[in-house]
């Protein structure tokens, strides 16, 4: 990120700093901070930019909790994208993915969309006093006066309240919005928090071309099958999707596909709608056998969350096995605070009379 002169956008560059690199905190403006670095140089940025010592150590344990996590496949990102340290958009960015760079999906979360920047966020400074000219600060102020007190017959020129009309109706309250977000983990070992629908899941088009409009959530391969015909070998695939919204599950249906040898094209082996899934979405051999089993965790009806395993062979899909599921701890949080106290100024150095004498010289022959 770049440090600038002065506070407008198009103030030339003074340095370029990297995550990690160490700055002091000058002074703030607004949502602005003046910082000087390591070579003493001095500039200016956006505070949404910086991370206090503690957000940094929240950031190496989250780094350190999530590559335990499986991934749910890999993702490609549409545009030039902002990593965040939080699921908020105010939250702030310690990492970019470039246009069309790789993630791997490992983790997911709703969170409500917040407008403005929280209280907790925001740069603290000390409000100026202020003092009303011509007064003396040390006579006390007098209260203000009582209001007059309303006639009394104020109930019957009161208007009826809209509540106690006919047919009335009250408004309806406007929804939340919410955002979805995706956990997400680089090559280096970088995680953390990207806008789910900025994300494009890297499994083939020739299989993608069936979503019909739902989103990709996790997928992973099931063995390969040899096309002789084609002299190819194509992966069968599990797939999990959920249908356009925001949900606080991650797929509301999974399919499996096969690589047909007869059609040469994928057809789908089992598929199961209607259904509340969560993370993780993983795969394992089968011993003696080609192909992999698969878990998923669903929600049953009665509210708890099941293990369900199924065996794949061929084009039969079979469930083996149904357990209950106990989720994992939550992965450590980042700290929101971002009150960054501004290193306290050197003590002014008292003039000496030489100074004072050539201060005296330049005022008197302006």
């Amino acid at each position: 990120m770049n440090l600038r002169k002065e506070l407008a956008s198009r103030s030339p560059v003074v340095a370029t700093v990297r995550h990690g690199e160490k700055l002091d905190v000058l002074d703030t403006r607004r949502r602005f901070a003046k910082v000087r670095t390591a070579q003493g140089v001095e500039g200016w940025i956006d505070s949404n930019l910086l991370l206090t010592p503690e957000q940094m150590d929240d950031l190496r344990r989250l780094a350190d909790s999530a590559a335990k996590l499986p991934s749910q496949g890999a993702a490609t990102a549409f545009d030039t994208l902002n990593i965040h340290a939080d699921p908020n958009r105010q939250s702030p960015s310690f990492f970019q993915i470039p246009e069309s760079g790789s993630v791997e999906v490992i983790g997911h979360q709703i969170a409500p969309r917040i407008s403005r920047m929280p209280e907790a966020a925001r740069p603290r400074r000390a409000a100026p006093s202020k003092r009303s000219k011509g007064k003396d600060p040390k006579k006390p102020l007098l209260p203000p006066p009582a209001p007059p007190l309303p006639p009394s017959n104020w109930p019957s020129l009161s208007r009826p309240r809209a509540a106690d009309l006919p047919g009335y109706q009250p408004p309806e309250e406007k929804p939340i919005p919410y955002d979805d977000w995706s956990l997400v983990r680089t090559k280096d070992g970088n995680t953390g928090w990207v806008l789910s629908r900025m994300l494009n899941t890297s499994i083939p088009d020739e299989v993608a071309q069936y979503a019909e409009g739902h989103r990709i959530t996790a997928y992973r391969p099931l063995g390969e099958v040899k096309d002789k015909e084609k002299n190819e070998t194509k992966p069968n695939w599990i797939w999990t999707t959920i249908s356009p919204g925001t949900f606080p599950y991650e797929f509301d249906s999974f399919r499996v596909f096969v690589w047909s040898t007869r059609h040469h094209r994928y057809e789908t082996a089992y598929i199961e709608r209607n259904v509340k899934g969560h993370y993780p979405l993983t795969t394992e051999d089968r011993p003696g056998e080609d192909e992999k089993a698969f878990s998923l965790v669903i929600e049953d009806k009665d509210g708890k969350l099941y293990k369900r395993t199924y065996a794949f062979t061929g084009y039969r899909v079979h469930m083996v096995s149904k357990t209950s599921y106990n989720p994992p701890p939550p992965l450590p949080s980042v700290h929101s605070t971002r009150d960054f106290e501004p290193l306290p100024s050197a003590p002014a150095r008292s003039l000496s009379w030489k100074d004072r004498l050539r201060a005296w010289g330049k005022k008197l022959f302006r």
